[in-house]
């Protein structure tokens, strides 16, 4: 019998590069092509409907039906004209990713004839019940009720022959039961109190936006040896698999020059990427090998958010076309880097000054050091929660590992700001704030390089560079929206407190910007312990991090607790971003999630321990006994001693191996018998103390045998394989 694993690895390396459709020559020809935006708008709405459409996108002005009758015949049109014939709203329930029900433009008309209808209506809102995606206990299911309205500020677009229109997913009872929902409140919630205490320096009536630039990391693997891998297409990562002897150390993938077949793949992902409008700036080989990473120009965080689920999906079936599949689990190879979705997040004025960034005048700086301030601020005070929002089955594994930040929450903050906030602290007066400045190369050819006023740490989890905050532990298959609707409510919070705290100086007599200047002062000397910019794998850190205050715990599902505490609660109900019932429903989705997938994993792996592994070992330890026996026959018993031992051995190896694995894939599967009749907070927290562990154990026995058996006899595609695409 052929082996398949041979089959499907002499596929993978016979690959030829799909070459990609050639684009226009300029990409300004068709960016945007497929998206209902303002270039679109102006050719199929009236200039009347426009104004009042862009008034809701700009200043969150309600919709009537009046005017949503003319934008959904415009829009049908439009879809119409780009042979569309179906529609949907398109929306991201608590499963992390998306969610869509085609409806088709055509409806039967009298006399057997049909007609494309499309009415504001069913524009607006839509009815997709959708009732058995995870909703923590804010429904029953006899309660089925779910609706789904439309978001403007994010534009529509057409997928294939379907027109997707971004929409918010609630109950009946007006409780979010998705992830846009709370991100748009919470960004008009950080808006607002940005707006606030912006009015102590003359910005009146100024609007201010919520900034976000993702940068997406991920694996390619060629189709052929993914569907060789059972744990891989059931899990997202390997679940077993001995080290390379070749992988990452050499250093020479990462920034290196791209595979002919990832670069046709890139080339028509960004063809696709463009016509949706997605602003794909960067694209690069990541340090681990088979890993890359894809990046766009900052957007408006509401619409940057959708713009990466909606790349994260095209990716999938882009890969398809070129024979691979997309792996944006957290660490799907053991011993390399995995992969991380840095959120780059800042606050600026619309068309104007960033408001994380050091200005030319002392008023500039001072409003710089403030926003700086309370961002610190609101990290040190939520420093779970933090973490809680970036806490997953899958990141734990990253987190920590290889070039990820450790799972302690701090901040970066480099020697220069360091010592101007230190400064601060120790003085009355407002200080100075150096610019970028000049550094010789010493060749006289290369100009002087303008050097930022922070250095980067790749160990910090919440790193200043420069001008926003990088969140870098967010997972690589994370819904952003989560981490960074933490970040907008505890940030608008904190910006209240801090125009009270101001306010109240201000009514005792204090010169306006001496208050602000004394209560930033007091606001970063309350919460420097959250910045740290040393080496955040060393032991000595997570000592020090416990000497602080900060949060250490390892065990995710007891990080989910920080979703309920009092003082989130008290912080989500003040900024109307979610209410208490909001956040222990999606506490409950956390533990479901957490439980479920260590779930599959440990029963993934007894299924491949098994039916995959344990036969193979046997037939070849089966090989060697035949071996042995024969050369008992053939040696004398001293040269038999000599000769042979080390097979007796290996068959003694073996032997030991397959005991082991059965008495703990028995165990394991007892276990998770055992544990799936928990439920919630308790299931999670016995999956993550029992099970994990266990199959840490039992990967080792598997990778041990896979260095022991016949390598012609082993069914699964190995890393050496797995990681290095022709």
């Amino acid at each position: 019998m052929v082996n398949g694993r041979f089959v499907a690895v002499e596929q993978a390396f016979q690959r030829e590069p799909v070459v990609a459709t050639p684009p226009a020559a300029e990409t300004s020809s068709y960016y945007g092509c497929n998206v209902f935006n303002r270039e679109t708008m102006r050719k199929y709405l009236s200039s009347e409907t426009r104004k009042v459409v862009y008034e809701s996108i700009e200043k969150g002005a309600t919709l009537d039906m009046s005017v949503a009758e003319h934008v959904a015949a415009g829009m049908k049109r439009w879809a119409m004209d780009k042979g569309a014939t179906h529609y949907t709203h398109w929306f991201q329930p608590l499963t992390g990713g998306t969610a869509e029900k085609h409806d088709s433009f055509a409806e039967p008309h009298k006399y057997g004839t049909s007609l494309e209808h499309f009415s504001g209506d069913r524009l607006c809102q839509q009815e997709p019940d959708a009732s058995s995606f995870p909703n923590g206990g804010l429904r029953n299911t006899f309660e089925a009720r779910g609706y789904t309205a439309w978001d403007p500020s994010s534009p529509s677009f057409i997928l294939g022959d379907c027109l997707c229109i971004p929409t918010v997913f609630i109950s009946y009872t007006g409780d979010a039961l998705d992830y846009k929902t709370p991100l748009m409140r919470s960004v008009s919630a950080v808006r607002k109190a940005a707006s606030d205490v912006l009015k102590y320096f003359g910005f009146e009536g100024q609007d201010v936006q919520a900034y976000l630039g993702w940068e997406q990391e991920f694996f390619l693997v060629d189709s052929a040896l993914y569907a060789q891998r059972p744990d891989m297409m059931l899990s997202d990562r390997t679940l077993l698999g001995h080290d390379s002897a070749r992988n990452q150390q050499l250093e020479d993938h990462y920034l290196g020059s791209i595979p002919p077949r990832v670069m046709e793949f890139m080339k028509d992902l960004e063809f696709e990427g463009y016509k949706l409008g997605i602003p794909i700036k960067t694209r690069h080989n990541e340090v681990a090998p088979n890993q890359f990473e894809i990046a766009p120009v900052y957007e408006e965080m509401n619409l940057a958010v959708d713009h990466n689920l909606l790349l994260m999906s095209l990716m999938r079936s882009v890969a398809g076309r070129h024979k691979f599949k997309v792996l944006f689990h957290e660490k799907p190879f053991k011993g390399i880097n995995g992969s991380g979705k840095h959120c780059n997040w800042s606050l600026g004025i619309t068309d104007g000054a960033g408001l994380l960034s050091p200005g030319k005048t002392d008023e500039e700086n001072l409003r710089f050091l403030m926003f700086m301030a309370n961002v610190l601020k609101a990290l040190h005070d939520n420093n779970g929660l933090f973490k809680a929002s970036i806490a997953s089955s899958s990141n734990e594994y990253r987190l920590g590992a290889n070039e990820a930040p450790p799972a302690i929450i701090s901040s970066f903050l480099g020697k220069q700001m360091t010592a101007v906030f230190d400064e601060l602290l120790n003085t009355k007066d407002m200080v100075k704030i150096k610019g970028k400045k000049g550094r010789s190369t010493g060749i006289p050819q290369v100009p002087e390089l303008l050097v930022d006023n922070t250095d980067r740490n790749r160990t910090s989890p919440f790193a200043f560079t420069g001008n926003r905050f990088e969140f870098r532990a967010v997972g690589a298959s994370a819904n952003c929206a989560l981490p960074m609707t933490v970040l907008n409510t505890t940030v608008a919070y904190q910006l209240a407190q801090f125009k009270k705290a101001v306010d109240n100086r201000i009514a005792a007599g204090e010169p306006v910007m001496k208050a602000i200047l004394d209560e930033t002062r007091e606001t970063y000397r309350s919460c420097k312990d959250i910045c740290f910019d040393g080496n955040g794998y060393s032991d000595e850190w997570k000592k020090e991090a416990k000497r602080r205050g900060l949060n250490v715990e390892n065990s995710v599902p007891i990080v989910y607790d920080q979703f309920t505490t009092k003082e989130t609660v008290r912080i989500y109900k003040e900024t109307g971003v979610l209410s208490e019932a909001e956040l222990k429903a999606r506490n409950e989705v956390a533990w479901e999630h957490y439980a479920n997938k260590i779930e599959i994993e440990s029963r993934v792996l007894s299924d491949i321990a098994y039916n995959h592994i344990v036969p193979v070992a046997t037939v070849y330890q089966n090989v060697l006994l035949d071996n042995v026996l024969k050369c008992k026959q053939l040696y004398t018993e001293e040269e038999f001693e000599k000769y042979s031992y080390q097979e007796v051995g290996q068959i003694k190896e073996i032997a030991m191996h397959i005991n082991e694995l059965r008495i703990m894939g028995d165990s394991m599967d007892k276990m998770c018998d055992k544990f799936s009749k928990l439920e919630g907070r308790d299931r999670a927290v016995a999956y993550h103390d029992r099970v994990v562990p266990n199959i840490e154990k039992i990967r080792k026995y598997l990778d041990d045998l896979e260095m022991i058996v016949d390598d012609q006899m082993w069914p699964l595609p190995k890393y050496r394989e797995l990681l290095f695409i022709r």
